[in-house]
């Protein structure tokens, strides 16, 4: 056997190795992401409260229609009111599976991690950039933001 070639289980293990290895740089990349994105939502929660920028009561809506109410407090990103951003700065996807506990007693969406595109891999194809959302909640919260959003 030539020192080139390598034996299948050899092979196998350079392949888990480069897997694992491309799967940690994945994270690393989200996550630098979502600290940008939170430092912009940090930023952007700060100047709404200067601003006066009132949160709204959140709602969730069904895949089959119909709404809840939630105990959320924040601001739609979409039209569609099918997510939003917490007064927590969380992310919040209120689109559910509505039974009539939640329709009776509230739903209870779970946060996640605020993403620099609000959409991005969804099926409608309807992404924005998370500064645009912003943009659209509060019209030239950049240029009076006190706090550098790079």
């Amino acid at each position: 056997m030539s020192t080139d070639q390598t034996s299948p289980s050899q092979w196998a293990s350079q392949r888990r190795k480069a897997a694992a290895e491309r799967a940690r740089m994945l994270r690393a990349r989200q996550d630098a992401e979502h600290a940008k994105a939170e430092r912009i939502v940090s930023a952007f929660l700060a100047q709404a409260a200067r601003d006066g920028l009132a949160p709204a009561r959140l709602h969730a809506r069904g895949y089959h229609g119909g709404t809840a109410r939630t105990s959320l407090r924040g601001w739609y990103l979409r039209g569609d009111r099918t997510v939003a951003l917490g007064e927590d700065g969380a992310f919040y996807v209120l689109m559910l599976p509505l039974g009539l506990r939640e329709r009776l007693l509230g739903a209870s969406p779970a946060p996640a991690r605020v993403p620099l595109v609000v959409g991005e891999g969804g099926r409608d194809g309807d992404v924005i950039p998370l500064l645009d959302a912003l943009e659209a909640l509060s019209p030239g919260w950049r240029e009076r933001c006190q706090t550098p959003l790079v």
